[in-house]
């Protein structure tokens, strides 16, 4: 598939631009860049830097967020295409405030906007970057919403059983 056809069939179907009209998908587009990344290998760790700045949008193959609860790695999430990462450092957060380690489990291919590139549009297309930061919110909030329901249903296991596994 042809680079730019990946990036809009990939756009489309992201929270990113839910509120976006095409002409405003295509204008977004042309700031993305497409990586590829081999299985096992690592997109984002805590604390690294080689994407600080810049939302990832899977577009496809299958990504795994984990994150170290003591010793073990617990599996946090698998990403579906047009899935995000990378958003704490996007939004003007810390690189020290990322704890999740995001690995590719099958070969797959990942947008990337720096967010200089996005803010390149404050100024010509102000509309975009509203639309697409209330995407950004809508795509954490149903995160925080999967990760509540989640302990919900542990607590509600551990009461059940007692605490025995």
């Amino acid at each position: 598939m042809p680079t730019d056809d990946l990036i809009l069939q990939t756009l489309h179907s992201s929270t990113l631009t839910e509120e976006l009209r095409d002409a405003e998908i295509e204008s977004l587009g042309e700031l993305f860049e497409v990586m590829d990344f081999k299985a096992g290998q690592a997109l984002l760790r805590p604390g690294e830097e080689r994407f600080k700045n810049a939302l990832i949008v899977l577009a496809s193959g299958e990504v795994e967020a984990t994150a170290t609860i003591g010793s073990e790695q617990a599996t946090l999430h698998l990403l579906q295409p047009g899935d995000l990462a990378g958003i704490i450092t996007f939004v003007g957060g810390n690189v020290s405030q990322i704890s999740a380690t995001i690995v590719a489990k099958t070969d797959c291919k990942v947008l990337l906007l720096e967010r200089c590139k996005f803010e390149s549009l404050l100024n010509s297309q102000p509309a975009i970057i509203y639309y697409v930061m209330r995407g950004i919110v809508r795509h954490t909030h149903g995160i925080v919403r999967r990760m509540n329901a989640q302990s919900v249903e542990m607590t509600n296991y551990l009461y059940k059983t007692g605490g025995r596994f």
